[in-house]
């Protein structure tokens, strides 16, 4: 059976849970999930598919994905490897902020990046209001405010589109 490695930079879980999703659409994969903040080293040539999904925080993606890019830059640039970028503003589908051209986030770490992923998703991540410390949950109020999205914060919202993985999903075995 063939192997793919998940590797995920998450805050509050929904990039994991992405990740589990597509794992379930990968009948022919035996899939290894690893958290990239706690990985060493590395050979990217036992598996046939490595992707890589991150989440947003205040802006940003976790500068450890920057540094785990750093280090493995070579492994990356050789192997079949996907990213995808979790996040809440990419619930303006309408807008196009769910696309790799329409993602400020994706825009910034192309940037950033010395690798150019041939494959980026881009997903709608999810509001967990009551699992958030006093600041975040406050901080996150106030984006949401001032971006129309959700500010009752008794409440935990998913924005993901499991369609939109599902089509992602296939994109990854074809690589």
């Amino acid at each position: 059976m063939a192997k793919a490695l998940f590797l995920y930079s998450s805050r509050e879980g929904q990039t994991k849970k992405i990740l589990h999703y597509i794992e379930e659409q990968l009948a022919d994969f035996e899939c290894e999930l690893l958290d990239l903040h706690d990985v060493e080293e590395i050979d990217f040539g036992q598996y046939e598919r490595v992707l890589i999904g991150a989440s947003i925080r205040y802006g940003h993606l976790n500068k450890k994905l920057y540094q785990f890019i750093e280090k493995n830059l070579s492994q990356l640039q050789q192997h079949k490897v996907a990213f995808f970028c979790v996040n809440l503003t990419a619930r303006k589908e309408e807008q196009g902020k769910d696309t790799p051209e329409g993602s400020a986030y994706i825009r910034t770490f192309l940037k950033k990046s010395p690798w150019q992923p041939k494959l980026i998703g881009v997903f709608a991540g999810a509001l967990y209001y009551p699992r958030y410390g006093l600041f975040d949950k406050m901080m996150i109020k106030l984006i949401m405010t001032m971006t129309g999205g959700e500010t009752d914060t008794t409440k935990e919202v998913e924005y993901t589109n499991w369609e939109k993985v599902a089509l992602f999903s296939k994109k990854f075995v074809d690589l």
